[in-house]
């Protein structure tokens, strides 16, 4: 998932593999093998990396040792990864204990609303695991519509179901056109 992501930057960035070499010293024989999957590149040089891409470092570190599934390929879901932005926060409240279970959690979010019970209470915590790979029925956050949200991610043979665990809530159907960006997996908090 890394070396297509940073593949995908680059090439949305429109930099060669030869401007990347040029400016981090990393051979262009090893930048292919990084963006085919087949070596991961050391911290330094993924810094380096994202530096002369212009991009965080941080959301493509996240997607470091996952490996795409093959539905994950069907839907074109790296479109819908995010690579270069990262949460925007209006403050920081506390610190909040992450539980063993959410050892890969990235930050603590405060559900809002009741779109996800009985399983998230609103006001409960949950735990975010940025840029993870979501398998069918994980519960992720995401962008759609411009609006933050949980939901139970989907796959059916023919199409993609952002899905309330609350049925007073609809599904949301997505595509491969659907403007959406999974945020992450989440993890049950307190």
């Amino acid at each position: 998932m890394l070396g297509s992501l940073l593949r995908k930057a680059r090439s949305d960035k429109e930099i060669t593999k030869a401007d990347v070499a040029r400016d981090t010293g990393i051979n262009i024989g090893h930048l292919t093998h990084i963006e085919k999957g087949e070596r991961n590149p050391s911290h330094k040089a993924l810094k380096s990396i994202c530096k002369c891409i212009g991009i965080p470092y941080m959301p493509i570190s996240y997607t470091y040792d996952r490996i795409i599934t093959e539905d994950q390929v069907r839907y074109k879901l790296l479109r819908h990864i995010s690579y270069d932005k990262v949460p925007c926060v209006d403050s920081v409240k506390d610190f909040i204990t992450c539980p063993p279970s959410a050892s890969q959690a990235s930050f603590a979010l405060k559900v809002e609303d009741d779109v996800m019970e009985p399983l998230f209470k609103k006001d409960s915590y949950v735990f975010v695991e940025l840029n993870a790979n979501l398998n069918n029925k994980d519960i992720g956050l995401f962008v759609y519509n411009d609006e933050i949200i949980i939901r139970r991610f989907v796959i059916r043979k023919d199409k993609l179901i952002l899905r309330p665990d609350n049925k007073n809530y609809p599904d949301i159907d997505v595509d491969e056109n659907t403007n959406f960006t999974i945020i992450g997996r989440i993890h049950k908090g307190y």
